[in-house]
C-alpha cells in the first residue's frame, strides 16, 4: 500500500507539473496505433482521435479511484523469480497464491490489468457496446503505453537506489515533449494474437533491458551538462536514448493495434461505425459503466446507466457461471445509477457483473483481491 501511494503522489504529480507521458507520449502511441490498422480495421480510423483524447484517462483518474495507481506500474525485478529466471508467474491466480495480494499489488498490477482490460474490450465487442469499446480502448492503449516505458517496470522507477533521482519525469516527459515531433514511424502488419497473457509478458520482459540504457544516458547527459534540466542535457539524454525510445513508441502503437485486433476477431469482428454504434445504442437501455472496490467498506460499486425506463435484472457469476448474488426485475428511470454490493464473502479471482434488460444484455469481467 505503501509503494501505491508513492506511485499516485508521484504521477500526480509529474501530471501537474509536466503534463506526464500522457500529454506526449501515450497520445503520440494511441494515434498511432492507426498507421497499422488493416483493411479489415477501416471503420476504427474514425477511433484515432477518440483514442488519443482519451489516452491519459486512466492517469486522472488516480486522484479518485485509490485503485488505479497499481495498474500502471509492475516492479518486476522484486519478484526472487525474475532476478533468477527473468520470468514471474504470469496468471493473477498463480502470482496471489506464490507471493500474497499485498505484495502483488504494492508491487504493481500492470500486466493483470493490460488483460483485464482487454477482456473487458472483447466482451464490449460481443455485446455490442461499442461506446464503451471506444473508452476500454483508450484505457488498454494507457496501459500498453506504461508497459513500454521502462521505468514502470523497475523498482527503481525514479532512480533513487542509483544516484538518478528525477530520471522518470526527465526521460518520459521533459525529454519526450521536446523531441515529440522527431518521434516518427510507420505502421506494420498486424497478427491475431493467440495468448494474450504471454503476448503482454514478452513485451515486458523484452522492454526491461532498457533501464539501464537510460540510468546510463542519465549520468552522461548530467556530466556532460553539468545539470539536468538545461537544454543542453535534454539533447544529450535524446543521444543516447532517442534511437529506442521511438521503437519503444512503435512497438507499443503496433501492440495496441494488435490486442484491440485480437478483441473484435474473438467477439466475431463485428460492425462499429457509426450506423452500428447509434443501433446498438438503440437496443441497449441499460449499459454498465464501471465495477470498482471500495476496500474501506468491502464493498462492489457498480454503475451503469439507463436510457430509458426498463425493468433490469442484476447478477454477478463467478468465472465458471456460478451465481453469487441476483437482483431480479428492478424498475429502472433514466439516468445514471450506483449501486454498493457487499463483497465481503468473495474469494480473490475474477468475476462477471451481468446486467439484463428485456431487450438486452451488457457483462462486464472484473479482477476482485481481499
Amino acid at each position: 500500500m505503501y509503494k501505491s501511494i508513492l506511485y499516485t503522489a508521484l504521477f500526480l504529480g509529474l501530471a501537474v507539473l509536466t503534463g506526464s507521458w500522457g500529454s506526449s507520449g501515450h497520445r503520440i502511441i494511441s494515434t498511432n496505433a492507426s498507421l497499422s490498422f488493416n483493411q479489415q480495421m477501416h471503420e476504427f480510423h474514425e477511433w484515432t482521435e477518440f483514442l488519443a483524447d482519451h489516452a491519459s484517462d486512466a492517469d486522472w483518474r488516480k486522484d479518485e479511484d485509490p485503485d488505479e495507481a497499481p495498474k500502471h506500474y509492475i516492479d518486476m525485478d522484486s519478484y526472487y523469480s525474475f532476478i533468477l529466471l527473468h520470468r514471474i508467474p504470469q496468471t493473477f491466480d498463480s502470482v496471489i497464491s506464490m507471493y500474497g495480494s499485498a505484495f502483488v499489488y504494492d508491487n504493481g498490477i500492470l500486466p493483470w490489468a493490460t488483460e483485464s482490460t482487454f477482456n473487458s474490450l472483447q466482451s464490449a465487442f460481443e455485446s455490442g457496446n461499442f461506446d464503451q469499446a471506444k473508452i476500454l480502448a483508450a484505457d488498454l492503449g494507457h496501459y500498453v503505453g506504461d508497459g513500454h516505458m521502462p521505468m514502470h517496470i523497475t523498482k527503481n522507477y525514479d532512480g533513487q537506489y542509483t544516484g538518478n533521482n528525477g530520471i522518470h519525469s526527465r526521460y518520459e516527459s521533459s525529454m519526450v515533449n521536446a523531441f515529440d515531433d522527431q518521434i516518427i514511424y510507420s505502421g506494420d502488419s498486424i497478427s491475431h494474437i493467440e495468448n494474450v497473457n504471454g503476448y503482454i509478458f514478452n513485451y515486458l520482459y523484452h522492454n526491461y533491458q532498457y533501464i539501464d540504457s537510460i540510468l546510463l544516458a542519465d549520468n552522461y547527459a548530467k556530466d556532460l551538462t553539468g545539470s539536468t534540466s538545461s537544454s543542453a542535457y535534454k539533447n544529450a539524454l535524446w543521444d543516447k536514448t532517442g534511437n529506442f525510445t521511438i521503437q519503444l513508441m512503435k512497438e507499443a502503437s503496433h501492440a495496441l493495434t494488435e490486442l484491440i485486433y485480437t478483441a473484435w476477431v474473438n467477439a466475431g469482428s463485428p460492425a462499429v461505425g457509426p450506423s452500428a454504434i447509434k443501433e446498438n445504442n438503440k437496443a441497449y437501455p441499460a449499459l454498465i459503466t464501471s465495477v470498482t472496490e471500495d476496500y474501506s467498506s468491502n464493498n462492489t460499486v457498480i454503475r451503469y446507466s439507463v436510457s430509458k425506463p426498463t425493468q433490469l435484472k442484476m447478477s454477478i457469476t463467478d468465472i465458471y457461471g456460478k451465481p453469487l448474488y441476483q437482483v431480479d426485475n428492478t424498475f429502472a428511470v433514466p439516468g445514471n445509477h450506483v449501486m454498493h454490493w457487499s463483497s465481503r464473502e468473495m474469494s480473490s479471482g475474477v468475476y462477471v457483473l451481468i446486467l439484463q434488460t428485456p431487450t438486452s444484455k451488457d457483462t462486464k469481467k472484473f479482477v476482485y483481491t481481499r
